[in-house]
């Protein structure tokens, strides 16, 4: 959102000034000259690390190693699936800063791009029956932020909510006897097998801050892949998502404003009740609330380190 408001801030000021140009090109230079020391009377006081921060300015490199377990499901399909276990791998940056004026609340960011693989092996698990087996590779991005309090100068307890952009590849393996007839649930699940697919998910969790290297983190996932990408019913579906948020975002700097300590914990109750409400409606329409077919589902516990540098 950051970028596109530069761009239209840019567009704009080329406009303003071709019209300027245009209206009166025989001014002289004096008479254009801007008075940089009226800046305040104007209420522009650009602030390069507020306005135009994408995340990455002052911030510290992050490894995160994370493993867990997961559950698979659809909408509609009754097959059973074995329950994966995971291992991901996350390089990224993690930004923190005070918050609200407050020295012991923390303002914290995470960016960074994933890698995961999820599978039974994992679990060291087999088949039983008809249950199906599944090995899942997974990248993509993830954005996640949050607040929290300073339990001393090095340690603090964080909560954050956030959200990731995907493409998974997933392999399944059948029981022989399910492939021995035509199965339409089958053939849904064939839709997905050995090839990449889109997908997003929201998580929440909480990190705890050892010491100024080393954190540990509890998290919760909800991951839909798509079985094929609409690029527009997507895109709507997380215009409304973003909206949402949005608006949340401003109710929560409410709360911030008259009891900041508060702050923390209501904002990681809100958003991630309104992610998860959000995932829920998209179990039966990937694109809610578009005509759209129900997505595979993964739901993910993670426990993990990450390292600060």
């Amino acid at each position: 959102m950051k970028k596109l408001y530069i761009l239209m801030v840019i567009i704009t000021s080329l406009v303003i000034t071709n019209s300027f140009a245009q209206q009166d090109s025989a001014k002289t230079d004096d008479e254009w000259k801007w008075h940089w020391g009226d800046e305040e009377d104007w209420g522009w006081n650009w602030s390069w690390d507020e306005d135009f921060d994408f995340g990455f300015s002052k911030s510290r490199p992050a490894i995160s190693l994370n493993y867990g377990i997961a559950n698979i499901s659809r909408n509609g399909l009754n097959k059973e699936f074995v329950n994966p276990n995971l291992l991901e791998l996350k390089l990224g940056y993690i930004k923190e800063n005070s918050a609200w004026g407050k020295d012991d609340l923390i303002n914290h960011r995470y960016r960074n791009v994933f890698i995961l693989n999820e599978s039974n092996k994992l679990a060291g698990k087999d088949a039983q029956g008809l249950e199906i087996e599944s090995d899942m590779w997974k990248l993509g991005f993830e954005r996640s932020s949050g607040y929290g309090y300073k339990l001393g100068e090095n340690s603090g307890l964080i909560f954050y909510n956030g959200y990731t952009l995907n493409w998974s590849r997933i392999d399944f393996k059948y029981p022989q006897i399910l492939t021995l007839l035509p199965d339409s649930e089958i053939d849904i699940l064939n839709m997905y097998d050995e090839t990449f697919r889109f997908g997003t998910s929201g998580v929440g969790g909480i990190r705890i801050k050892m010491i100024d290297n080393l954190m540990l983190d509890a998290s919760y996932e909800r991951s839909i892949v798509f079985q094929r990408h609409l690029f527009w019913k997507w895109a709507g579906s997380a215009i409304i998502e973003s909206a949402a948020q949005g608006l949340l975002d401003k109710f929560i700097d409410e709360i911030f404003e008259s009891s900041p300590y508060a702050g923390p914990v209501v904002s990681f109750v809100l958003k991630n009740a309104l992610s998860y409400g959000i995932y829920e409606l998209r179990q039966e329409k990937m694109n809610w609330p578009f005509n759209s077919e129900a997505p595979l589902s993964y739901d993910q516990f993670k426990f993990g380190l990450t390292f600060v540098f």
